[in-house]
This record gives structure tokens, sequence and C-alpha cells, in this order.
């Protein structure tokens, strides 16, 4: 399944996420700290989504409450709900 997902309070503007039976197979964000991101994407992957969601929900980056990892897990937990009404 393949996921799209806009992100709010950050940086990166675009979120494309690739699962597999609930297993996160590729992430790639447009914009933001490319270096991190991609660092952030690669721990990401072969990992299930329920594992991945807590550990990166609530990071905060400069105050803005929210950071590209926290927009991921959201991202996450959308594309979950959307594969579970498919």
């Amino acid at each position: 399944m393949k996921y799209t997902y806009t992100p709010h309070g950050v940086c990166s503007r675009k979120i494309d996420i690739e699962l597999e039976d609930g297993v996160v197979k590729s992430i790639a964000f447009l914009g933001g700290c490319n270096g991190n991101l991609q660092g952030v994407s690669a721990l990401c992957q072969g990992r299930r989504v329920e594992e991945v969601i807590p550990l990166l929900r609530g990071i905060n980056c400069g105050g803005k409450g929210t950071s590209c990892p926290d927009q991921l897990s959201r991202a996450l937990e959308e594309a979950l709900q959307a594969a579970a009404g498919a």
C-alpha cells in the first residue's frame, strides 16, 4: 500500500510511505533536513508500523510542538486507518 501525507508545522512538505502487511517498506520525505530524514527512514524500514509509531510520537523540533518524525508517526497512523478501511 502506498500512502502520501502532508505534514503540518515542520519543514518537510510531503511524506510518501509504502507499507506491506503492516511493515514499513519505504519512506521518502520532500523537504526538511535531508540527512536526518534519510536516517529516520532507514531506521524505520523493515519494522512493524505499530512499533515505529510510539518511537517517533511526540518528538519536538525547535519548540514547534512537533517534528518530522512526529509527523511521520501521524502519517503512519493515518495509513493504518486507511488500510483498515480498504
